[in-house]
Formats: structure tokens, sequence, C-alpha cells
């Protein structure tokens, strides 16, 4: 059974830094590049990062640049997402994606989502 199980969320002052983790399950997880992507309330879903299957090749959404670090753990069949300097822009729910892409079919699975509400 695939499972993706997102930890870390919570209420934090703006300016603050929280760790998202997402522990994979179930499925060949070094195969699969990992993305964060989350939703804000009233809005759609908003990509914000992804590490390729090794691990060696990141990407962020320009807002986000410079604040926030994708990792993974394929030994641990972990990824993070750490997330410095925190904006109430930044409250959303994030979901953690595995994906892979053989020839033209697309293999992904989410998670549940994890609440970070950015207040003070």
């Amino acid at each position: 059974q695939v499972q993706l199980v997102e930890s870390g969320g919570g209420l934090v002052q703006p300016g603050g830094s929280l760790r998202l983790s997402c522990a994979a399950s179930g499925f060949t997880f070094s195969r699969y590049a990992m993305s964060w992507v989350r939703q804000a309330p009233g809005k759609g879903l908003e990509w914000v990062s992804d590490i390729n299957s090794g691990g060696h090749s990141t990407d962020y959404t320009d807002s986000v640049k410079g604040r926030f670090t994708i990792s993974r753990d394929n030994a641990k069949n972990m990824v993070y997402l750490q997330m410095n300097s925190l904006k109430p822009e930044d409250t959303a729910v994030y979901y953690c994606h595995a994906s892979k892409i053989i020839v033209v079919t697309i293999f992904d699975y989410w998670g549940q989502g994890t609440q970070v509400t950015v207040s003070s």
C-alpha cells in the first residue's frame, strides 16, 4: 500500500522556521522525483519545490527561493522541506507528491497534507 505521510506543520510567527517531513512507503522511493505542493485558503494548488530521484537537482518557485530548502534521504525514504523566514503568505496546506514518468505514463502519489500557519 502506497503511503506518503507528512508531518511538521503547525503555527509559527512571521520570520520563524519549520521543517516539514514526508515519509514514503509502498513504492520504490529512490526512483521517484519528489515535490512539495501547497494550497492556500481559497486558492488552487501551487508547486513549491521539487528534487530529482537522486537528490542532485532541485528547483523552487520564485517566492520561496533563498528561504526554503528541499532535501531527501533515499536510505530512509524521506523527503524534507526546511522553511525559514516564513511569511504570512506561506500559510497553506503543504502536500508531498511523488512522481515518475515511464514513456508517456505518469505514476504519481499524494500525501494527505500538513497545515502550516504563519501568523503573529
